[in-house]
């Protein structure tokens, strides 16, 4: 699995499930609580986003940060909690540090909904 940071393959990403869900832009925005200025932005990859931007746009496109920031066999993934919860335990402290608030800034946007 590798972690996608081009801001550029991201905003792809989410030009391409806008587009499988059948919204605007403006939609987008909408519902994630943003400007359509900066969601465009984003999906141009000319800006950065804050984790719980990226939260609320992943509710509102109904897909995760994982398609949005990795590429990955989906054979690869674990399946039970059990399985992530290891490997969350087993990898580097800074990696947990990041999983932690990305999880907070998650349940964060799913509370404001």
């Amino acid at each position: 699995m590798r972690l996608i940071d081009d801001k550029t393959e991201i905003g792809n990403r989410l030009l391409k499930a806008r587009k499988n869900a059948g919204f605007t832009q403006s939609e987008v925005a909408e519902k994630a609580s943003i400007s359509e200025r900066t969601y465009a932005d984003i999906e141009r990859g000319t800006k950065n986003m804050r984790v719980d931007t990226l939260c609320r746009i992943c509710i509102a496109l109904n897909i995760t940060p994982d398609y949005l920031l990795t590429d990955y066999d989906k054979e690869e993934l674990p399946h039970s909690q059990e399985e992530v919860l290891s490997d969350f335990m087993n990898s580097p402290p800074r990696h947990r540090e990041i999983g932690i608030r990305i999880i907070a800034a998650y349940l964060r946007a799913l509370n404001e909904l």
